[in-house]
């Protein structure tokens, strides 16, 4: 097919076409006298590529959804892109605050903080897939609203950026990075905001945690222990996410940089361990299982 027809059944511009053909996002067939011959895998890419680009995605963007054959990339950028509205919102509520007479000396510390937030959440999203990138994004930002005001605060940001720029990709099989993002692919930023607001409550008031949710607890520690478990993609995954952050630096680098670059941080791995005692007290089988998540139960914090 050559580019004037590809024109008319895509509508995308000549321009656009021979743009994206220059990137090396499709190779078509040069014919002898010159011509390039587009196939139907060719026109296919174009077409997703000239979609995408509607919907406001970068080439860089593009790039990656098109090698992506699981959707992750498309959660990646989706991810991406709201934290990039949350940012935005924070940026106007700012804008506005000058409007109505704050200084700029008075919003430069909120803003920093601002800054701060969003460069290690970018950092974050594209360390993790899926969820658990926004899970583990929107964790942390809790604690990023406090301007850096030390040397050793500065230190601790610093070593973070570099860490996760560093960071190994975590590699999991994708039957199973498939099956867990069909199964979570409903769960959006208010959910995973009402999972968090849970788990601080717990952590503040675990007695009252404990006694309302005794019934939840002890089925989920006895699923944890099962066979069922272990097999399921969710083990699976749980598993692997357990030895990356065990082996990747997450456990000894990250966590305890967090300490040091947020307060807030460090006092609510305080929190948090003073309730996973009181867990352990109650449930000690829970050190026979294996646990994943932004703190490790009991262990990190």
């Amino acid at each position: 097919m050559l580019i004037h027809e590809v024109c008319k059944g895509i509508n995308l511009t000549k321009k656009a076409i021979e743009y994206y053909t220059q990137k090396g996002f499709v190779a078509p067939e040069v014919l002898s006298n010159g011509y390039r011959d587009y196939k139907e895998e060719d026109v296919e890419i174009l077409r997703k590529i000239g979609m995408l680009r509607k919907l406001d995605l970068s080439m860089e963007d593009i790039k990656e959804v098109l090698k992506d054959s699981t959707d992750m990339a498309l959660e990646r950028v989706i991810a991406r892109k709201e934290l990039k509205a949350k940012q935005d919102a924070k940026k106007d509520a700012i804008l506005r605050d000058l409007v109505g007479g704050k200084s700029y000396s008075e919003l430069e510390e909120e803003l920093q903080a601002l800054e701060m937030e969003e460069a290690i959440g970018k950092r974050l999203l594209d360390a993790f897939p899926g969820y658990y990138g926004r899970f583990v994004c929107m964790h942390f930002s809790r604690f990023l609203k406090e301007p850096v005001k030390t040397e050793e605060q500065q230190s601790a940001y610093e070593t973070i950026l570099s860490f996760l720029d560093q960071m190994p990709l975590l590699q999991v099989p994708g039957d199973i990075e498939k099956e867990m993002s069909e199964s979570l692919k409903d769960i959006g930023l208010e959910q995973i905001e009402d999972m968090l607001e849970n788990v601080k409550q717990s952590i503040e008031r675990p007695e009252d945690f404990l006694e309302k949710n005794q019934e939840t607890i002890e089925w989920y520690l006895s699923y944890r222990a099962s066979g069922e478990y272990q097999a399921s993609a969710a083990g699976k995954w749980m598993e692997y996410m357990r030895v990356f952050q065990n082996t990747s630096g997450y456990t000894e680098i990250f966590l305890p940089a967090m300490k040091r670059l947020s307060p807030s941080y460090g006092e609510y791995c305080l929190q948090m361990e003073q309730a996973n005692k009181r867990l352990l007290e109650r449930y000690p089988e829970i050190e026979r299982l294996s646990f994943s998540h932004p703190e490790h139960i009991s262990k990190s914090c």
